[in-house]
């Protein structure tokens, strides 16, 4: 028998795909092109602090994309096989546990790998410039980079191991990468701030990959040589850890056990709190059957906005702790902008995930081939989602919206110059509004990839890709050509004012929303049966997964004929 034969397998497979060959390509692009972004804007700096900007950056970012590899790439790479019923049927055969999970995470974590050895020559650029980057931290900052990388994959692999839904399994990797990274060290801060301790003690800060990473630098690197390596095994420990328990769990946690009294007894006592009894589902049922169907479907279960109200209350309890702490301090604009940026990007995460698994769950059950069969139209069955996600978050989203009209308020109240007034209230104002769009962009946009994409975690990636990423990087090379043609010209041209670059970011946003989900409203109200009917569609080339909606409106034979043609 051939070892490790999976692994052997989705390596033959992966050298004969085309993305396996264009991302190596694409990544070292992409971090060329943003080097050279960076080093455009910073034409003014000396070359040591131009350096010096350009290696933290394309370090910090290589280290970023590493850690969230995990939840992307590998979180559903055993759970899938899980849902499918296809995971038994492995260890049918002479397969062990850690044949399965090795030849998973090289299925899952090949682009992952390929992308961070594209990406580590180019951190040796800022090199070239002269002054401040050292040979050693380079080999430092790659061995970080590559051991982050190997621990979020890991972690992947094992929420996987442990979970059945693709969510919760990178909800779970998410989290255990964030206990390690962020939430000890603040844990070791709180503690040193309550001690009035002059740093943060050492264990906590051990296993975090940021701790690693900020060692990695010749200053701390020469003070602290020792707890740099420390901090690199820890982690690298609990990456083989992760890898271990996930081979144990793998061969027994696709088996259906008989539930002990206990089980059973907190089973129903979940299912009472989450649906309620007998005599609140039965009338439950009937105010909502009468409302529309798909209401009552998607939003039969009571603990989905219970989850969203429980994270707002954290975030305020943290607010009066710092509040209590920290007094005037705290009310500042940068507390303002982080708290705003948090709630909305958790308000935008969460609908969208709730939005793509709402079809997708429904078509895998089943039960939107038996809606499908009713009379119901479809646009019946679209509506009953919108009240479903309304019913949601309509609560949470206003509480965010009166909050962040305070601190608008705030800001303007502390605003000395009029100028400075109306830029924070235009950037509030920004700011709330392109919420609301980006929140009804994202429904329309999760209902269409959820009921066509391949699994949960790639309709998610691929809504909040449209929605949230594609207008960042359509700011940054327009700020890029801004910065060229400052450089280029001979004259002495003003620079563009905040109106400029505010009103850029606003109508970028405003037009991806539009663009991306008009155009997946039409498909929803044309292609919705068709859709629904596949298991799943023809994978087609990038820019027709991105932009095909943008098709003509074509119907019949006339709708194939386009299909056939291109």
């Amino acid at each position: 028998m051939t070892f490790l034969p999976i692994v052997s397998r989705e390596l033959r497979l992966a050298s004969r795909r085309r993305a396996t060959y264009w991302l190596r390509s694409g990544a070292a692009l992409a971090t060329m092109l943003l080097g050279t972004w960076l080093f455009l804007l910073f034409q003014g700096q000396s070359p040591k602090e131009l350096a010096v900007a350009l290696f933290c950056v394309l370090t910090g970012g290589g280290v970023l994309f590493a850690l969230l590899s995990g939840p992307r790439s590998t979180a559903d790479c055993i759970s899938e096989e899980k849902r499918e019923g296809t995971l038994g049927l492995l260890f049918l055969t002479d397969l062990k546990g850690y044949d399965v999970v090795l030849g998973k995470l090289v299925a899952g974590s090949l682009n992952s790998f390929y992308t961070v050895v594209a990406i580590l020559p180019t951190i040796a650029i800022p090199l070239l410039l002269g002054g401040g980057i050292t040979l050693s931290e380079i080999g430092r900052m790659s061995l970080v980079t590559i051991n982050a990388l190997f621990f979020s994959l890991t972690m992947g692999v094992w929420a996987s191991a442990m979970s059945r839904s693709a969510q919760k399994a990178a909800a779970l990797s998410l989290l255990l990468i964030l206990l390690t990274t962020a939430v000890l060290p603040a844990c070791g801060a709180l503690i040193a701030a309550a001690h009035s301790a002059p740093r943060v003690s050492a264990p906590f800060l051990v296993s975090s990959v940021g701790f690693t990473y900020y060692l990695s630098f010749d200053a701390p690197y020469k003070s602290a040589k020792l707890w740099f390596w420390w901090s690199l095994g820890i982690v690298h420990g609990l990456s083989w850890l992760g890898l271990i328990l996930a081979s144990v769990i793998t061969p027994v946690s696709w088996q259906d056990r008989p539930l002990g009294d206990n089980s059973l007894m907190w089973r129903q006592r979940w299912k009472a709190w989450s649906f309620g009894n007998q005599l609140q589902r039965l009338a439950f049922r009937r105010r909502l059957l009468d409302i529309n169907p798909v209401l009552w479907l998607a939003a039969r279960g009571r603990t989905k906005a219970v989850g969203l109200w429980l994270f707002l209350g954290v975030i305020g309890c943290v607010w009066a702790w710092g509040w209590w702490k920290f007094r005037r301090e705290w009310l500042n604009e940068g507390i303002y902008l982080s708290t705003a940026a948090l709630l909305n990007l958790a308000l935008r995460y969460w609908l969208a995930g709730e939005a793509t698994r709402a079809l997708a769950d429904q078509r895998k059950t089943g039960a939107l081939e038996l809606l499908l069969s009713t009379p119901m139209r479809v646009e019946e069955i679209l509506h009953g989602q919108w009240l479903a996600l309304r019913r949601q978050f309509f609560g949470p989203v206003v509480t965010v919206l009166i909050v962040e009209t305070l601190f608008m308020l705030g800001c303007a109240r502390e605003a000395v110059p009029d100028e400075d007034r109306s830029f924070w209230i235009s950037l509030w104002i920004a700011i709330m509004v392109m919420l609301v769009a980006d929140l009804v962009a994202l429904y329309a946009i999760g209902l269409w990839q959820g009921l066509t994409a391949r699994n949960p975690l790639r309709a998610l990636g691929g809504t909040l890709a449209r929605v949230l990423v594609l207008p960042w990087i359509a700011y940054g090379a327009v700020l890029l050509l801004v910065v060229l043609a400052q450089f280029g010209s001979t004259g002495n041209h003003p620079s563009p004012g905040w109106q400029f670059f505010l009103g850029l970011w606003f109508g970028l946003g405003i037009g991806a929303d539009l663009l991306f989900g008009i155009s997946s409203w039409q498909r929803l109200l044309t292609e919705f049966r068709r859709a629904a009917q596949e298991q799943y569609g023809v994978r087609s080339d990038f820019w027709r997964r991105w932009f095909f909606s943008l098709k003509p409106h074509v119907s019949g034979v006339a709708a194939e004929n386009w299909e056939i043609g291109h």
